[in-house]
């Protein structure tokens, strides 16, 4: 990315997570003693209009301060609002949530996936800041990979969706943790229910996506996971049989980057998502075929042609889609699930 883009990039991310209202909150209200302002109950991300969106505006942050030192307009605006969020009390106070009885399930496994996205990010960034940062995110980092540890064995099937919900994208993503961090027990319990869950996988109805509201393909998350579980020579033929017509160079409405109607709908902006994360598997899926493999070239294309389709959104001048888009059109320009 140029400079100019890290900073607008930026800049969108930290209005957002310095943002408390609007605000959709996700906790279950127990009684009235739960009723308090965002930033009260969620002192670290109160912004971003919901919490895992504001989880994944601070990773946007650290990635971007991370992959680019020479960037200065705006870095230490950046800075400061992550450092001011990420304080270990308030990392304490946002673990505290999850030990709450009624919301052992808060943001599974969505935010989950994002908050060890940016544990991630932090572990892997080697200076006196990001030291401080993942110091201070541990407790909440370690209560979701003992809830997630917890909760996979007990998800007897996968959860096939468009959104928040769907179990390849948090497994792709709890995989990428694991891996990082050296976490065995991790990897193997999301190789293990990956396989269980996919690996027998044929014909998927590409025809039938997408759904109105979808910021995910489901079928192309799951494609982006098994990149990461099946060694190269099965994930080929796997692909084969997931995904039949891509062999011919028709993966049918996969294949079409979808167009948004209102951008101001919180709903129907999901789509400018849907490019933006197409795009990101496509290439994810592309890369992990060998190089004289055909199809390649075909998804790679697609991949492009989404990538465009999704930038044209990120920066609309509403809300509804500047509260998270710039994190995914960063994610995906950045290479992070690469």
């Amino acid at each position: 990315m140029t400079g100019a883009q890290v900073a607008r990039f930026a800049h969108v991310a930290v209005a957002g997570i310095t943002r408390e209202y609007p605000h959709k909150p996700g906790q279950v209200i127990a009684g009235p003693h739960d009723v308090r302002a965002p930033r009260a109950v969620h002192p670290a991300f109160y912004g971003c209009f919901d919490w895992h969106s504001a989880v994944h505006g601070h990773w946007c942050l650290v990635r971007l301060l991370k992959r680019h030192p020479e960037w200065t307009d705006g870095r230490d605006a950046a800075l400061a609002a992550v450092t001011t969020n990420l304080t270990a009390e308030n990392l304490v106070a946002e673990a505290a949530l999850f030990d709450q009885p009624s919301n052992h399930a808060f943001e599974r496994t969505y935010g989950w996936a994002w908050l060890l996205r940016l544990a991630q990010e932090l572990h892997t960034w080697d200076t006196e800041d990001a030291r401080a940062l993942a110091s201070n995110l541990r407790p909440l980092e370690a209560r979701l990979v003992e809830l997630a540890k917890a909760y996979l064995p007990q998800l007897t099937m996968p959860v096939r969706s468009g959104e928040h919900g769907d179990t390849a994208f948090a497994l792709a993503f709890f995989l990428d943790y694991a891996r990082t961090v050296q976490d065995v027990q991790l990897e193997q319990l999301c190789t293990q229910r990956a396989s269980e869950y996919y690996r027998e996988d044929v014909d998927y109805p590409s025809a039938y996506e997408p759904s109105g509201h979808d910021f995910f393909s489901a079928g192309l998350n799951e494609a982006d996971l098994m990149r990461r579980v099946l060694p190269p020579a099965e994930y080929a033929v796997w692909l084969d049989a997931f995904l039949p017509g891509l062999a011919g160079g028709d993966l049918g409405p996969l294949a079409r980057p979808a167009s948004v109607s209102d951008v101001t709908d919180g709903k129907l902006v999901h789509l400018a998502g849907l490019n933006l994360t197409r795009a990101w598997t496509l290439r994810g899926i592309a890369q992990a075929l060998p190089a004289e493999d055909t199809r390649r070239t075909y998804l790679e294309d697609r991949a492009q042609a989404h990538t465009q389709a999704g930038l044209d959104y990120v920066f609309s001048g509403h809300y509804a889609g500047e509260h998270w888009l710039a994190s995914f059109a960063v994610y995906l320009l950045t290479d992070a699930g690469l």
